[in-house]
């Protein structure tokens, strides 16, 4: 438990409001422990409550009269010595483990000329992919009359000028109406 001594506030409304906050404080939580007066108004200072407020029986049985004394039931804190310098906390922000790395593994995509990661499919040609991806599901669902289930036999895409091979017998074959683009490859 904590005690807290409130210091004269310079604004009036504020000025009024902790006094009523105080006031009822002193009314219903401690009538007797600070004899029905009111302190007078001084700096903060956060002490522990055994020291203020008298202490009951001990384990022993005994009542304690000695009370603590304030320097034992003061918070302590560190509290740095000196500010640290600009300088030394760029140096410790800036440090070459905080910073993020330079890649080293970017590369031009060569369908559409963007920079990418090598070994990693370009973001752009990525949207490309996914909208021609989109368009055959669609081809599925209209041939199926369904929504898209993972299907039991393998599909094969086809698109135009091309024909099915010996390969694709019992395979489902949906066919698209226009060129191949040069980054879906013909198994």
């Amino acid at each position: 438990m904590a005690v807290v001594v409130l210091v004269r506030s310079p604004l009036p409304r504020l000025r009024a409001l902790l006094q009523r906050c105080w006031g009822r404080l002193e009314r219903g939580l401690w009538p007797g422990v600070l004899g029905g007066q009111s302190p007078p108004w001084g700096p903060v200072v956060a002490v522990q409550g055994p020291a203020l407020v008298p202490r009951g029986i001990n384990d022993a049985g005994e009542s304690s009269a000695e009370a603590p004394s304030l320097l034992e039931s003061v918070l302590w804190m560190a509290a740095p010595k000196q500010r640290r310098t600009v300088e030394v906390n760029r140096s410790r922000r800036r440090h070459p483990s905080k910073l993020i790395e330079v890649k080293r593994n970017i590369d031009v995509c060569p369908e559409c000329g963007n920079l990418k990661q090598k070994h990693v499919l370009c973001g752009y040609c990525y949207a490309k992919v996914k909208e021609e991806t989109r368009l055959i599901r669609m081809e599925i669902y209209k041939k199926e009359g369904r929504p898209f289930n993972a299907p039991t036999v393998e599909t094969v895409v086809l698109y135009e000028g091309e024909k099915p091979t010996e390969k694709d017998a019992g395979k489902r074959i949906i066919e698209r109406a226009r060129k191949r683009p040069s980054w879906f490859v013909q198994n």
